[in-house]
């Protein structure tokens, strides 16, 4: 299986609704690393490895959301060369708590 990089922008009411936390735990679930965090325009943007079935599946997933979400687009673009990420987390952007 080959491993891929991609970014999602999530935008729509996902911030302040348990977004990362939902997101993080969804992808140490389906074995995809990388991150998560909070934009300061109030997306949320996820950097994620893992392969092509898991990340459309992952894309899937996040696009739902938690429910006091209401997510409005996921903006996907495909990252040259892996990051060699370990683990999933939530990182923080230095305005918002982790």
């Amino acid at each position: 299986m080959a491993i891929i990089t991609q970014q999602f922008l999530v935008s729509g009411v996902v911030q302040g609704v348990s977004f990362r936390h939902f997101t993080c735990k969804k992808a140490l679930e389906m074995n995809i690393k990388g991150w998560v965090r909070n934009l300061k325009d109030g997306r949320v943007e996820v950097l994620a490895e893992g392969g092509a079935e898991a990340l459309k599946n992952f894309r899937e997933f996040i696009a739902q959301g938690p429910t006091a979400a209401k997510v409005e687009n996921v903006l996907v673009t495909r990252r040259e060369g892996l990051l060699g990420f370990n683990n999933f987390e939530i990182e923080c952007d230095g305005e918002s708590p982790c």
